[in-house]
């Protein structure tokens, strides 16, 4: 397969066509996230407020294992741009192996270290158990989560969205039927609350892998995983770790962001730490679909900068960031149009539904100002300057909104929290595109 079309189609169609597979991608992914939540709110608050409190070592699994594949990513399109088929091999072949031992080390810290994690932010002893029915059954999936990645992102590296977009559905679809079914014990299922909550999304795991390993038997991508390349080498390692470790603490941040909000808001009530659970529940549907648009021009920045297209490289990035914006500012009217609607759908306690509302209000002021920071975030990162692209991520998720929630949680209350969320927004979008005039037009 020829991938200089990456570097011949016109910008807009080149930026559409590879983005708008990964934009229903992650939408359906949002539903999912959507849904998964709204059944298991219909078992109790506290079911809620159980995942609510997992969450943040969830997100930091998926941040380590996405975070390494977004190396993988990086490097294999960049070596596929200066037409080096064999460090594009190593770079595949490294980093589906190490990615596979970041798994299995994942699921057996996570499991450990559950309870005295979850004891760190509850006393509730109904909502910690609740929290580790979850957490031991959902954490086993990590090594699978890990592969699928890799899988994912190679794919993604050579132009095969469609392919990718496909084996996400499966998982995605497969897991939206399960989830009541599991949860709930309809037809043959036994009702396993919130343990069936954690099946289904493993299963849906499982069946995104097999489908990649199925297309890669039936409709073999350019970059092959062999065997006398699995041993790590220092210089492949260092490449894939460069971006990898960077954009891994960058999707890392927000689960130590999650967990300082937590402990801020729980001075307040319970309800707002629910409320913060809600909202990252509801904020997947826009930033999940704007990141479809990032992991599609990732293997277009990263090809065409190997390719030595600097001038269409800046060309990707500006039509990227007209279409962010498009997405933040759908994200902002659902907000002010539908809010009680979407609170709703996780809980029907009138006085949450109410503090919800205010927060969307508040959060959603700086929603399209924020696709500056991701745009510039996500191109650093396709070009595989990753330091840069983490100084942005440090600016969102812990630099200024973890002192500005402190601060302006003690001037106005809990909802002080929520304006922490905007002003960090706009403060980060003016630092963030200096920083990309600085490291990403070079």
């Amino acid at each position: 397969m020829e991938q200089t079309f990456m570097k011949e189609k016109k910008i807009l169609p080149l930026v559409l066509s590879m983005s708008l597979p990964m934009v229903i991608s992650m939408a359906v992914n949002s539903l999912y996230n959507i849904v998964d939540s709204y059944f298991v709110a219909k078992l109790s608050e506290d079911a809620m407020t159980a995942l609510a409190l997992v969450f943040p070592i969830q997100n930091m699994i998926n941040a380590i294992a996405i975070g390494f594949a977004i190396g993988i990513n990086a490097s294999v399109a960049y070596f596929l741009g200066a037409g080096d088929q064999t460090y594009a091999d190593k770079s595949a072949s490294q980093g589906w192996f190490l990615n596979l031992l970041h798994g299995l080390v994942l699921a057996a810290l996570c499991i450990a270290v559950m309870p005295p994690f979850l004891q760190m932010f509850s006393s509730d002893e109904a909502v910690i158990k609740m929290a580790l029915t979850y957490s031991n059954r959902a954490f086993v999936f990590s090594p699978v989560i890990a592969l699928t990645l890799v899988y994912e992102k190679l794919f993604q590296a050579v132009g095969k969205m469609k392919v990718s977009m496909f084996c996400m559905m499966c998982g995605f679809i497969a897991n939206i039927i399960l989830d009541p079914l599991m949860i709930f014990g309809l037809g043959f299922f036994p009702p396993l609350g919130i343990a069936g909550a954690a099946y289904a999304t493993g299963i849906g795991q499982v069946l995104t892998l097999a489908a990649y390993l199925i297309f890669c038997k039936t409709d073999p991508i350019p970059v092959k995983i062999k065997r006398q390349h699995l041993k790590p080498e220092k210089n492949v390692a260092m490449k894939l770790y460069s971006v990898g470790l960077s954009a891994t603490l960058s999707l890392a941040l927000p689960s130590l962001l999650i967990s300082v909000l937590n402990g801020i808001l729980a001075a307040f009530s319970g309800t707002y730490v629910l409320v913060l659970g809600v909202y990252y529940k509801l904020q997947t549907f826009i930033y999940l679909t704007a990141n479809g648009i990032i992991q599609g021009i990732r293997p277009l920045m990263g090809y065409n900068y190997g390719a030595g297209e600097k001038e269409r490289v800046q060309k990707i990035f500006r039509t990227t960031l007209a279409l962010t914006m498009g997405v933040m500012c759908i994200g902002t009217l659902l907000s002010w149009l539908i809010p009680e609607y979407l609170i709703g759908l996780f809980t029907s306690n009138t006085q949450t539904i109410q503090i919800g509302v205010t927060a969307l209000h508040i959060i959603s002021l700086g929603f399209i100002v924020s696709a500056v920071s991701v745009t510039c975030s996500g191109a650093l990162e396709g070009l595989g300057k990753g330091t840069p692209s983490l100084y942005i991520s440090l600016l969102r998720y812990a630099a200024l909104i973890m002192p500005a929630a402190y601060l302006f949680s003690r001037l106005f209350g809990a909802d002080g929290v929520w304006y922490a969320f905007c002003f960090t927004e706009f403060a980060s979008a003016a630092l963030s595109y200096l920083i990309y005039r600085k490291h990403g037009e070079k």
